[in-house]
């Protein structure tokens, strides 16, 4: 099991995600300059949070020309594993990997805070280990989160239990105060119609030790180390 971290001008979160995969998850793990091509190592790639390419035109509109995208459309084409993680989210829809934009927020503020977030569906390689209605609290940090999308792809994500993570209040209820930035349909996280490109703007990296406020995002990293070593079993 081999997993790569991409990094991007810009990017700030690649050392969490690379120490969340080697010291909590215990796996191999490298980064990956944004000019490399190869991935055929790697069985899960993670397109970490920050702010790629100074966000100068648009959240992860330049990062989507980068060379590694399109190695990275390559590799999900072929069922390998994609998580973009706030900047990832967006590069992800910039790329066209996933539907939808990421907007300026509704205050139109950056927010830097935790969160709460509902799981929606646990049948991904993302959230296998966890409940569906289980609630997870995460830190965000973005000032372009607010998910839109039009009505036939919200159609489209529900029919299809493509919306992993929906931001909620501490009992789960979805309202409109538990909603940060005023993302559709309370919007935390989507994924790809093969289920095996999840993009979420809360960050689980930051999630992992108890002393930084919550340890619940471990539990996607472990769902996904789970999934790729059932595979490896086959």
């Amino acid at each position: 099991m081999k997993f790569g971290v991409i990094v991007f001008p810009g990017s700030n979160c690649d050392h969490d995600a690379y120490h969340v995969v080697s010291k909590h998850v215990g796996q191999p793990v490298d980064f990956i300059w944004h000019r490399e091509t190869d991935l055929s190592s790697y069985d899960a790639v993670i397109i970490p949070g920050g702010f790629s390419y100074g966000d100068y035109l648009r959240a992860g509109a330049l990062a989507r020309f980068s060379p590694v995208m399109q190695s990275v459309r390559k590799f999900a084409a072929h069922g390998r594993f994609v998580l973009g993680i706030c900047n990832g989210f967006q590069i992800l829809c910039e790329a066209g990997l996933l539907p939808g934009a990421l907007m300026r927020n509704r205050e139109l503020h950056f927010i830097c805070r935790h969160v709460h977030v509902r799981v929606e569906t646990n049948a991904t390689p993302f959230t296998r280990l966890l409940a569906p209605g289980a609630v997870l609290r995460l830190p965000i940090a973005h000032a372009e989160g607010n998910y839109f999308c039009d009505d036939a792809t919200l159609d489209e994500l529900e029919r299809e239990e493509r919306i992993v993570f929906r931001y909620c209040d501490a009992r789960g209820r979805l309202t409109e105060a538990s909603n940060p930035n005023g993302s559709r349909a309370n919007i935390a996280a989507i994924c790809n119609r093969g289920r095996n490109v999840l993009g979420m703007m809360p960050h689980p990296e930051r999630a992992c030790e108890d002393l930084l406020g919550s340890s619940d995002g471990s539990a996607i990293f472990s769902s996904l180390a789970a999934t790729i070593a059932e595979l490896a079993e086959r």
